[in-house]
């Protein structure tokens, strides 16, 4: 699979790892699993519902999460946000 980032997620993404540098070794980990297997066990990915039904999220801690799109056909995983539970749903 290949993992796209666009510019807003990156944004996002800088923001993020400025008030959480910590998580930066897990988060690195937790994106070389997604690329491997997205539905490996212990990145807990399910596909959300209601107004975010088009995306699946993962686990990056039990805190936060990772929001994704999934273009099967082309094995392409496109990283929509990151944050907390409360942030991304």
């Amino acid at each position: 699979m290949k993992l796209i980032k666009d510019e807003s997620y990156q944004r996002k993404e800088r923001k993020f790892f400025k008030k959480h540098p910590n998580l930066l070794d897990k988060y690195v980990n937790v994106l070389t699993k997604l690329k491997n297997n997205p539905f490996d066990p212990t990145l807990k990915t399910h596909k959300l519902k209601g107004e975010l039904n088009e995306f699946h999220a993962c686990s990056l801690t039990y805190e936060y999460r990772i929001v994704c799109t999934f273009i099967i056909e082309n094995e392409i995983i496109v990283l929509v946000d990151i944050g907390t539970h409360d942030e991304v749903y």
